[in-house]
């Protein structure tokens, strides 16, 4: 909402006024929160932020789950971050494993831009589960730790495992008895 104020000269200043419970999050350069994230609960991309650590950095990974085999321009077009941010974090993420990098082929004789994918979403997880688990037990176990004692059981005991759909899938249909060499 604007509302339109007068000042000592006589001159009309835009002042913008934003009501409580409105939209306030910051916004990118073309005037939206990130097209790639629209119609993304918060929470997803407050965890995705979490994981990836920026929530730019997030914002590419939900593009290219949507989009496979952009390139850096089609991301930076497509989440309306400024080009070089893109290629930076997506520079970033390749060299962490998180997204894979091929170079598009063409016909011409002309640049052939990298084509960005990124990986499975159960890999991502995946991936710091490991980080994840060892820092709950190590505040699982932090009494044990400042009094300097033994463990008096198991001393990992917390353990995070993950299975994607198609082992679920796989796990079912070994549990109703079917045998999954039958043409399948």
């Amino acid at each position: 909402m604007t509302d339109d104020t007068d000042s000592d000269d006589g001159d009309e200043i835009p002042v913008e006024i934003v009501e409580p419970g409105s939209d306030d999050r910051p916004r990118d350069r073309f005037g939206g929160t990130g097209r790639a994230v629209e119609g993304f609960d918060e929470g997803i991309i407050d965890l995705l932020s979490w994981i990836l650590d920026t929530e730019t950095r997030a914002r590419i990974y939900v593009y290219l789950r949507q989009e496979p085999r952009a390139t850096s321009e089609e991301v930076a077009e497509g989440t309306g971050l400024y080009p070089s941010t893109v290629r930076e974090a997506l520079s970033e993420l390749h060299e962490e494993e998180v997204v894979d990098r091929e170079k598009r082929e063409s016909e011409g004789a002309g640049n052939n831009p990298y084509e960005y994918t990124a990986i499975a979403p159960s890999e991502l997880v995946g991936g710091i589960l490991g980080q994840v688990q060892d820092e709950l037990n190590t505040a699982f176990n932090l009494d044990r730790y400042l009094d300097q004692r033994e463990p008096t059981g198991g001393s990992e005991p917390i353990t995070i495992s993950v299975e994607d759909d198609a082992d679920e899938e796989d796990a079912e249909r070994d549990d109703e008895g079917e045998d999954l060499d039958d043409g399948e």
